[in-house]
């Protein structure tokens, strides 16, 4: 189909009945930045367009490898070693040929991230786990912006999800990661959005996960959640309707187990609850307790 031939409000009608005619056009008028498009970032990417999104801002400086295979939007063998974000860049023009999407091709850099958020309506984090500092310096200057901001990240077969909304508790008021070492951060930050640890029931071999290292196993079930927890809080905090859960209060599915728990952590993690939690994951992963 050539370009000339897409017709926007044919591509989307299947989306109305669940949303108006006019939350449609009003869902076209609006612009989403996504900081990293590896598992989770490419899939939110691809599925925010579908909705019928009309602009993105996104950033990745990173290229496709075969270790993408198992759960990365557009990493199949014709685009190994090219860059994703011109791949995931292509696929999402290709569902609708009159999307404004700006590429950030260095990725987030610290000294463009208000470029990066300029006249954005939504953020939806996408960075890979361990790159907390970038991601700490995005989610801060959402909250000086006022830019509503979701994070939805895989764990095991399920997802973890936490909204960061304007004049509400912010992303560092609830993980509390200033000034720790980047083992602490890391834990805070898995224990931060998944309270209750659903997945670790059927983790069967443990050596895979390593913190110093950097690296951790994945699953493409629980990327393609993450796309449809994100997507649908982008809805509703675009179109200003359903009920919304907001940091202190998260959400944890996990498709494996068959659980859905609501968790709620006043305080974040200076909660007692979650310190006792953090307290027996550093003795698990032999992490020392933090010095401040």
């Amino acid at each position: 189909m050539s370009d000339s031939s897409f017709v926007y409000d044919e591509a989307f009608s299947r989306n109305l009945g669940w949303v108006t005619a006019d939350e449609q056009q009003r869902l076209k008028g609006k612009r989403i930045a996504v900081a990293g498009l590896g598992g989770v970032g490419g899939s939110h990417l691809l599925t925010l367009a579908r909705l019928g999104i009309g602009a993105f801002h996104i950033a990745d400086f990173d290229r496709f490898a075969i270790a993408n295979f198992n759960r990365q939007a557009g990493a199949t063998v014709s685009t190994l070693d090219r860059p994703k974000i011109d791949v995931l860049a292509e696929m999402a023009l290709d569902i609708n040929p009159e999307l404004d999407i700006e590429r950030f091709p260095m990725g987030v850099e610290a000294d463009r991230i208000d470029r990066f958020l300029e006249g954005v309506d939504l953020y939806v984090d996408g960075l890979d786990y361990f790159a907390l500092d970038i991601r700490r310096k995005v989610f801060a200057r959402c909250a000086e912006l006022g830019i509503p901001a979701v994070t939805a990240a895989p764990l095991g077969m399920g997802v973890a999800l936490l909204n960061f909304l304007p004049g509400g508790m912010s992303f560092e008021d609830y993980f509390q990661l200033d000034g720790l070492s980047p083992d602490e951060q890391a834990i805070r930050f898995l224990l931060g959005l998944s309270p209750r640890m659903l997945q670790l029931a059927y983790l069967v071999d443990r050596s895979r996960v390593n913190f110093e290292e950097k690296r951790g196993p994945s699953t493409v079930m629980a990327c393609q959640l993450c796309a449809g927890f994100a997507a649908t809080e982008a809805l509703k905090i675009l179109l200003k309707r359903g009920k919304l859960i907001v940091a202190p209060r998260g959400v944890h599915f996990d498709a494996y187990r068959y659980r859905l728990t609501r968790t709620w952590r006043p305080g974040g993690n200076s909660n007692l609850m979650q310190r006792l939690t953090l307290a027996l994951a550093r003795r698990q992963l032999k992490i020392p307790a933090p010095r401040r």
